[in-house]
């Protein structure tokens, strides 16, 4: 079914609206977007878009000056952003993923706003079908503990659906995902491997440094060499993307059954 009333001129807040899109052929419906977006989606820099401040720094008259008739925004937010949005008095879409299987709800109601139901049930099919695919491969596997971190100070753990990934790419999540937690606590869960994906840090996160900042050099995957690095939208963005992330994860847990793929990254051993 077509939604309603045709859209044609869509603002989006956040790169994963941006990928979604993408994936399901709809760009040329965009006409302003994130720069954030314009890095994790080259395309949209061909087509000249407006940049606009992201759902976490909203401004209303940057969304009102391209005269949108939707507004698209995803995690994470601030109250004050939100206003701003609001007050544009634009029709506001709002997505707050938590688990994978938001993630594919987000899809097909993007998809279904943009009349494009078909290529949104293709799209959630391909990531559950790859997705199952590593969960086949590293099924009978050691599961070695896996620390994931989306932030450094504070410390906080990955999101959710990061915690679903690590265990379909055969390892076992260490915390509560999107909490914060303690250098001391992870140290006492004795994690094997260790992966920074910091929200904006791209693939520059310090590996080095944290290690020797948090007292972390005597920890086994530190001595085995198993810290790594993760490129930020491959775990961060909430969209099609992830299988990216799931492909390094897989790389960075079993090394020895997956190959190292683009955006992942392994720190030298420290003496």
């Amino acid at each position: 079914m077509s939604p309603v009333t045709p859209l044609s001129r869509i603002v989006s807040l956040q790169p994963s609206v941006t990928v979604t899109l993408r994936e399901l052929g709809k760009l040329d419906l965009l006409v302003a977007c994130t720069r954030y977006c314009a890095e994790i989606c080259p395309e949209v820099k061909a087509r000249n878009l407006t940049i606009v401040a992201d759902s976490w720094t909203a401004q209303a008259d940057q969304i009102r000056a391209v005269h949108p008739d939707l507004v698209i925004a995803s995690v994470p937010y601030q109250e004050k952003s939100l206003v701003e949005i609001l007050k544009c008095g634009v029709p506001f879409l709002a997505l707050a993923p938590k688990k994978l299987a938001d993630i594919y709800a987000d899809i097909a109601i993007i998809a279904r706003l943009v009349g494009a139901e078909e290529e949104g049930t293709r799209v959630i099919r391909c990531m559950q079908e790859r997705i199952e695919t590593f969960r086949e491969k590293t099924q009978g596997l050691e599961r070695p503990r896996v620390f994931c971190e989306e932030w450094g100070k504070p410390l906080i753990t990955s999101q959710p659906w990061v915690a679903e990934l690590v265990k379909a790419a055969g390892g076992n999540f260490i915390g509560s995902p999107g909490a914060q937690i303690d250098f001391a606590a992870v140290a006492a869960a004795h994690p094997q491997v260790l992966i920074a994906a910091w929200c904006g840090a791209g693939d520059r996160v310090p590996l080095e440094k944290i290690v020797q900042s948090r007292g972390w050099q005597s920890l086994l995957a530190v001595q085995t060499s198993r810290v790594y690095c993760i490129r930020d939208e491959y775990l961060n963005t909430p969209a099609p993307t992830l299988v990216h992330g799931l492909y390094a994860l897989a790389a960075a847990i079993h090394p020895e059954h997956f190959p190292q793929p683009e955006g992942l990254r392994c720190m030298g051993k420290i003496e």
